[in-house]
C-alpha cells in the first residue's frame, strides 16, 4: 500500500517536471524566436550588420571597380624636347616549375634552359653563363626565378625582342617609370621621379624625389580616375551600369633648358672634369635679359636614367652650394665704388701689398706692378685695389650695396634647401676681404642673379626655370615665365663702366683674361682665384691645387644678352694648361653656340655643323681647342702629345655638340661611355681595333670595360644601352 502510494506521488513529480521543462523550453524558443526576428526585422529597417552597410556590400560584390591611372606630366626643353616623361617598363622572370602547364598540357615553364640563357644574354645585360646558372638554382624545388638588376626596367622593344623568340615560362611583368632620354642632362636641377606607396592605399605612383620633379610634383601628378559597372550574380555587366570618371594628367612643364646648349656644356664641363679630376665643378648660362637660365650642370652629377653617380650628387650646386667666389666679387666692389663716387679709373697706388689694421693684403702677384691705376688694378686682379676701395667707401657703404646686390638672400628659385650664404664683417681685415671675395659666403645663382644688373644697365632680374606650364586635359597655358625685375642697385652708367673694366680684362695687353676672347663677338670678362677654407674653418689650404678659379662673362660686352658663370673647385692642374684656358674649354663652344643660335645677336644663320679640319700632326691641345671653339666635343685617346689619327675626315660636316675622337697613341685607356651614342662607340671601336657586343637601344648606360682600363686591340667589351 506505502509503495502504491510512493508511486502515486513519483509520477506526479515527473509529470510536473516534464511540464515545467516544457514551460522553459517554450519560453526558451519563444525567446529565440523574437530575438532573431528582432534581429531581422533590425537588419531590415536599418541594412546594416556589425556597422557594414548590406546594401553597399552587395553593390561592391556585383560592381567591377577599376583606376584609371592619370599620367604623370612630361618635362620639356624650352622647344618642346623631351627631358622627363612618362614610359612603362618591364620585369623578366622565369618560371621553373614542371607542373605548371597550360591548355593541352603546353608547357608553361622553362623547357630549353640553354637557349633560354642564349636569348636573354643577346638582349638583357647578362651573361650567358650567368643566365644559365640563373635558370639552374641549388634547391630543385625552386618556382620560379629573376635576374636581379639586369631583369629590371626592360624597355618595350626590348621585351618584343625576346617575346619574339617565343620561350617557354618567359613572363615580364609591367610598371610605370620616369624615362630620361638624355641620360646626363641637367640632372641636380631636373631631379627625378621614383615609384612611392600612397598614403592609407597599397597602390604606388610616381613622385618628385629632388629637383623640378619635386617642386612641381603636385601640378606633375595629376588625378586618377575610376571607372565602375555593375554585373548580374552571373558577371554579366548590366546595360547602362558603366559609369567613367576620366583620369586628370598631371600638367607639362616647359623649362628655360636649351638642348643644345645643354647638351655641349654636358660634354664640354665632363672632359674639363676628367682631364682635371676637380673637386666640384658648376656652369650655367643664363638669359641676362629674362633671367631664363638656358643650360646648367656641375660635378659631380649622375646620370638621370640609370643613377649612377647619384650617392655623390644629391646637393644642387646652383643653389645649395655655398663657396668665397674670389675675385670674380670685384665685379660687384667696383660697382659699388663708382656708383657711391668713390672711383676714378685713372687714380694710382701701390700695388704689391697693404696694411689694414696690423693685417697685410697681398696681391695674387706678391711684389706687385709698382704704381698703377684703378683700371689697370681691375684687369690685372689685383686684390690691393680692391682694399683700396672698400676702405673708400666705408664698411657701411660697402654692405649696402652687398645688400642692394641680394648676395646674402634666398633668390626664392623654389628649388629644395637654397642656401643664404654668409659673411664675416666685424672686423677691419674682414671688411677689406669681403671685397676680393674671401670672408664672405655665395651660391651661383646669387652670382648671376647679382652679374644681371651689371649687364642689363642697372636693371636686376631674377633666374627662373620654368617658361611655362600646360594643362593636357585643356591645353590652356596655366603659368607663362615673365620677366621679374628685382629693382636697380646700380645705374646705368655704373654698369656700362664696370663692363668696360671687363672688356680690359679680356683685351687689353695686361688683362689677364684673354683666353676669352671669341672671333666675331666682343666679350666682358671677370676671372677669379680664391682660396679654399679648411675644413675647420680655422684657416685656407695651401697648395697648388687648393683653389677655387671661377669665371663671368658676357656677350656682347655692348648690350648683354647672355651671362655664363663657371667655377672649377680645387682641380689638379697638371701644367700643360693654365686654369684659365681650361675654364675657355667651357665657356667658349658654350657662349659661342648661344651667339650664333641667337637671330639677335648673329647675322647668319644657325650653325648647326662644322666642318672637320685636318689635326693630324697638330698638337692636342691646339686641336682641342680649335674644335671646343667649334662646339665640338673632343674625347682624347692615349697620353700622346700629338693628334695620330682622328675619328672623322678631313672636309666631313658634324652636327654642333657631336664627339670626334683624336688618337694620341701611347697607352689607351677606355674612356667613360655614359651617354655615347651606338654611332660613337663605333667610332671607337674601330679606330681601336676592339669588338663590341650591344644590348639594349638608346644611349650607354653600362660598359663591361671600366673607364681607366687599358686597351687592348682584339679585346671583345659589352654595351649596354638604354
Amino acid at each position: 500500500m506505502m509503495n502504491r502510494k510512493k508511486r502515486t506521488t513519483s509520477t506526479k513529480e515527473t509529470q510536473h517536471n516534464r511540464k515545467m521543462f516544457g514551460k522553459w523550453l517554450l519560453l526558451i524558443v519563444l525567446g529565440v524566436f523574437i530575438v532573431i526576428v528582432g534581429r531581422f526585422s533590425y537588419i531590415a529597417v536599418s541594412g546594416t550588420v556589425e556597422s557594414v552597410n548590406l546594401s553597399s556590400q552587395a553593390k561592391r560584390l556585383y560592381t567591377d571597380n577599376k583606376t584609371i591611372k592619370a599620367k604623370r606630366g612630361s618635362i620639356l626643353d624650352t622647344n618642346g624636347n623631351p627631358i622627363a616623361e612618362d614610359t612603362s617598363t618591364y620585369s623578366i622572370y622565369a618560371v621553373l616549375s614542371k607542373s605548371q602547364v597550360g591548355p593541352n598540357k603546353k608547357p608553361l615553364y622553362v623547357t630549353n634552359k640553354e637557349k633560354t640563357a642564349k636569348v636573354l644574354s643577346k638582349y638583357l645585360p647578362i651573361s650567358y653563363k650567368k643566365a644559365l646558372k640563373t635558370l639552374n638554382p641549388s634547391n630543385s624545388k625552386t618556382f620560379q626565378v629573376e635576374f636581379g638588376g639586369a631583369g629590371n626596367n626592360i624597355s618595350v622593344s626590348t621585351k618584343e625582342k625576346i617575346e619574339r623568340e617565343k620561350l617557354s615560362g618567359i613572363n615580364f611583368v609591367s610598371s610605370e617609370a620616369r624615362l630620361y632620354p638624355n641620360g646626363t642632362f641637367a640632372s641636380n636641377l631636373i631631379g627625378f621621379a621614383q615609384q612611392s606607396k600612397q598614403k592609407g592605399t597599397d597602390s604606388t605612383q610616381l613622385s618628385g624625389v629632388m629637383g623640378l620633379e619635386k617642386m612641381n610634383n603636385k601640378k606633375l601628378s595629376g588625378t586618377d580616375g575610376e571607372q565602375s559597372l555593375q554585373k548580374d550574380k552571373f558577371g554579366y555587366q548590366l546595360p547602362g551600369s558603366q559609369v567613367e570618371r576620366p583620369a586628370r594628367d598631371g600638367s607639362t612643364i616647359y623649362t628655360t633648358i636649351d638642348q643644345r646648349l645643354q647638351t655641349i656644356m654636358e660634354n664640354v664641363v665632363g672632359k674639363v672634369q676628367s682631364d682635371t679630376h676637380s673637386e666640384s665643378m658648376s656652369a650655367t648660362i643664363m638669359n641676362a635679359k629674362t633671367g631664363a637660365i638656358l643650360a646648367t650642370t656641375q660635378r659631380p652629377t649622375f646620370n638621370s636614367s640609370t643613377k649612377k653617380g647619384l650617392s655623390k650628387a644629391w646637393n644642387n650646386a646652383l643653389v645649395q652650394d655655398t663657396f668665397e667666389p674670389g675675385s670674380t666679387m670685384k665685379v660687384f666692389t667696383t660697382a659699388a665704388a663708382i656708383d657711391s663716387g668713390n672711383f676714378n679709373a685713372n687714380d694710382t697706388y701701390e700695388s704689391g701689398t697693404y696694411e689694414i689694421d696690423g693685417k697685410t693684403i697681398p696681391d695674387w702677384k706678391k711684389e706687385g706692378w709698382g704704381v698703377i691705376s684703378y683700371a689697370k688694378g681691375f684687369a690685372l686682379s689685383s686684390n690691393v685695389a680692391m682694399a683700396h676701395l672698400e676702405q673708400k667707401m666705408g664698411a657701411k657703404t660697402w654692405k649696402k650695396y652687398i645688400d642692394r646686390f641680394k648676395l646674402l638672400k634666398s633668390t626664392d628659385s623654389g628649388l629644395e634647401s637654397e642656401s643664404k650664404g654668409s659673411i664675416q664683417f666685424d672686423y677691419p681685415i674682414e671688411q677689406a676681404n669681403t671685397a676680393f671675395g674671401q670672408a664672405v659666403n655665395v651660391t651661383a645663382i646669387q652670382m648671376l642673379q647679382g652679374f644681371t644688373a651689371i649687364a642689363n644697365n642697372g636693371q636686376m632680374v631674377k633666374p627662373q626655370f620654368i617658361k611655362k606650364v600646360v594643362n593636357p586635359n585643356t591645353g590652356k597655358t596655366t603659368f607663362s615665365m615673365k620677366t621679374e625685375k628685382l629693382g636697380k642697385p646700380i645705374k646705368a652708367s655704373t654698369a656700362k663702366q664696370v663692363r668696360g673694366l671687363m672688356e680690359d680684362v679680356v683685351y687689353k695687353s695686361y688683362g689677364i683674361g684673354s683666353a676669352f676672347k671669341l672671333n666675331g663677338y666682343k666679350i666682358a670678362a671677370k676671372t677669379g682665384t680664391a682660396q679654399v677654407a679648411n675644413s675647420n674653418g680655422t684657416g685656407y689650404l695651401t697648395g697648388d691645387n687648393s683653389y677655387l678659379y671661377s669665371v663671368v662673362g658676357m656677350a656682347p660686352s655692348k648690350n648683354p644678352k647672355y651671362i655664363m658663370y663657371i667655377t672649377m673647385k680645387k682641380p689638379k692642374l697638371k701644367g700643360d694648361k693654365t686654369a684659365t684656358e681650361l675654364l675657355d674649354e667651357i665657356f667658349g663652344p658654350v657662349m659661342k653656340q648661344a651667339l650664333e643660335q641667337d637671330k639677335e645677336t648673329s647675322n647668319s644663320d644657325i650653325n648647326s655643323s662644322v666642318e672637320v679640319p685636318n689635326l693630324v700632326g697638330k698638337d692636342i691641345s691646339d686641336a682641342s681647342k680649335e674644335l671646343g671653339k667649334n662646339n665640338v666635343a673632343v674625347v682624347t685617346l692615349g697620353n700622346g702629345k700629338k693628334v695620330t689619327e682622328q675619328s672623322e675626315t678631313e672636309g666631313t660636316k658634324v652636327l654642333v655638340g657631336q664627339r670626334i675622337l683624336l688618337n694620341t697613341g701611347g697607352t689607351i685607356t677606355m674612356p667613360d661611355l655614359s651617354g655615347w651614342s651606338k654611332n660613337d662607340v663605333i667610332k671607337l671601336t674601330s679606330m681601336l681595333n676592339i669588338n663590341v657586343k650591344y644590348t639594349g637601344n638608346g644611349f650607354v648606360f653600362d660598359q663591361s670595360i671600366s673607364k681607366g682600363s687599358p686597351i687592348r686591340s682584339g679585346t671583345t667589351m659589352t654595351v649596354n644601352l638604354k
